[in-house]
């Protein structure tokens, strides 16, 4: 895997682009958005219209899109939330880059949104292609550590197979698991989203698209953020 990424998350403008003095515009936008969303409007249609209105940077726009959602997605994801009573002991379905990458940007120090549906959402993404960061093996055992703590398990991890790397990953991940002894697989998938969706299991994840179908999900970031010594900065657009 390349290394031309150190950390995740991070961009030269974000101490700018989300000031203090950002940050009321940005939920006023979101609120806005999550408006248009509740009234039928497609989700490019209500971003460029509130981006526009707000005139936000193309980041703040992102921001705003991962903050947003419709009050009937937010109903749907808090009602078929689960707590931890719920999944300890019992399998879980973990979307293995969403949740990777969001924990590699909150060791890092990248923009966290604490976002309408009460997910904690990072800023970063994977465009075909996969880079391991110097938090990688930190967030693996962050990770690890915590489900092993609150006995949630066996774990079934689901990569997306098209995107660059994602074998590596598979065995640095299951690597790891073996060497520390947790219950892991670690699987590829062409559309693991499919899968996750339809999954009996609780899935693990923060990706709106699943949420809105999934039976059942689990908050693990908002645990493992919860869980830590020195929590990071979370900006609140919920």
């Amino acid at each position: 895997m390349g290394q031309k990424q150190s950390h995740r998350g991070q961009h030269p403008e974000d101490a700018r682009l989300f000031a203090e003095k950002k940050i009321a515009v940005l939920r006023e936008a979101v609120n806005d958005a999550s408006f248009l969303l509740t009234r039928g409007y497609a989700d490019k249609a209500a971003l460029t219209i509130v981006g526009d209105h707000y005139q936000l940077d193309l980041r703040q726009r992102h921001a705003v899109q991962r903050a947003a959602c419709s009050d009937k997605s937010r109903a749907y994801r808090k009602r078929h939330a689960a707590k931890i009573r719920d999944v300890r002991g019992r399998p879980v379905l973990i979307d293995g880059y969403n949740l990777l990458i969001t924990i590699e940007s909150v060791l890092a120090g990248g923009i966290l949104i604490k976002c309408r549906d009460g997910c904690i959402r990072d800023m970063a993404s994977v465009h075909g292609s996969y880079r391991r960061v110097e938090e990688t093996y930190a967030a693996i055992r962050l990770i690890g550590e915590t489900l092993a703590k609150r006995r949630i398990g066996p774990v079934g991890w689901r990569l997306d197979a098209p995107v660059s790397n994602s074998g590596r990953l598979k065995g640095i991940l299951s690597a790891e698991a073996a060497r520390l002894g947790w219950p892991w697989e670690v699987e590829l998938r062409r559309n693991p989203d499919k899968e996750l969706e339809a999954a009996e299991e609780t899935v693990v994840t923060s990706d709106g698209w699943i949420l809105d179908r999934a039976r059942r999900w689990f908050n693990l970031i908002k645990v493992i953020v919860a869980g830590l010594v020195n929590p990071p900065r979370i900006i609140n657009l919920g």
